[in-house]
């Protein structure tokens, strides 16, 4: 089992401290939240919250992405970065396959690259991208980044990007893994075609099994059950040892652990030393006992 650690939408300043202490911790890796701007009017709803509600996003300090792995990447050794995760068809491919290979390469590939379809029009209007038609977007965009974060001359003709024989460098010595987010059908099923693992959302355990389920089931289909395969989960059972084991059981290779609710209006006002002492405790009592 490997552990990540998940922060969102708190003071800048403590994510590079966090990123050492979760490392010196025994931490695998480290989430990084993506959002780009927030609407003043939507009728979007947003999909992780009972009600669909979002205005505790209103507000909200995001750093880029890209920019907050590269910044995270400087102070660190070990542990690996993954945006939880990147609204890729609302950005341009190629550009995104440049900054992934920049700080794969800064970070001595140190990245993986959860990505999703952001389930927001106004993202994709902000962007100058059309939202009709987003899951087949995605689909092109994961194809670009796998052929061109490989240092080797790529081409693309699709039906939305048209892209000459090109390569780009720095190269990555070692494959970034795009992880995909969604709980949805077609986001299983692009997962396991498409890519190189799953990135669960949350919600109940039951739901969660029936979502193991249907990967199973689809890799099996795609004659890929014994090929390598990450799953990213948010469980209560991680906060355990005897939990972590049932995990495992059941064929997850990571969970994400935070320790407070981001769903909350108004600024976090929580101490970096508190966050310090959450991530510590559960190096102590999880981490450092599953691993031995």
């Amino acid at each position: 089992m490997r552990f990540t650690y998940a922060e969102a939408m708190t003071d800048p300043s403590y994510y590079a401290p966090l990123a050492q202490a979760a490392e010196a911790a025994g931490y695998d890796g480290m989430t990084i939240p993506d959002s780009v701007a927030y609407p003043e009017e939507s009728d979007a709803k947003y999909p992780y919250t009972p009600d669909g509600n979002r205005e505790f996003l209103e507000g909200k300090d995001f750093i880029e992405t890209f920019i907050q792995a590269a910044h995270c990447g400087a102070v660190t050794s070990t542990i690996r970065f993954t945006p939880f995760v990147l609204k890729l068809p609302i950005r341009p491919p190629a550009l995104v396959a440049k900054q992934a290979m920049s700080v794969a390469a800064l970070t001595n590939n140190r990245l993986a690259l959860g990505v999703g379809t952001s389930p927001w029009p106004e993202d994709y209007e902000i962007m100058g991208v059309d939202f009709a038609r987003r899951g087949k977007r995605m689909d092109e965009c994961m194809d670009i980044i796998n052929g061109l974060s490989t240092g080797e001359y790529f081409e693309f003709h699709g039906e939305f990007y048209d892209i000459p024989k090109i390569k780009m460098s720095p190269a990555p010595t070692e494959h970034i893994p795009l992880l995909v987010g969604g709980h949805a059908d077609l986001a299983l099923k692009r997962a396991v075609r498409r890519g190189d693992g799953w990135m669960h959302g949350g919600g109940p355990a039951e739901e969660l099994d029936a979502l193991l389920d249907k990967i199973a089931d689809i890799r099996k289909a795609e004659g890929k059950e014994n090929d390598p395969f990450e799953i990213h989960v948010i469980s209560m059972d991680a906060y355990t040892v005897d939990g972590i084991k049932k995990l495992e059981d059941k064929g997850i290779t990571d969970v994400i652990v935070g320790f407070r609710m981001p769903y909350i209006m108004g600024k976090d006002d929580e101490p970096l030393q508190k966050k310090i002492d959450h991530l510590n405790w559960y190096g102590e009592n999880v981490i450092a006992k599953v691993k031995g």
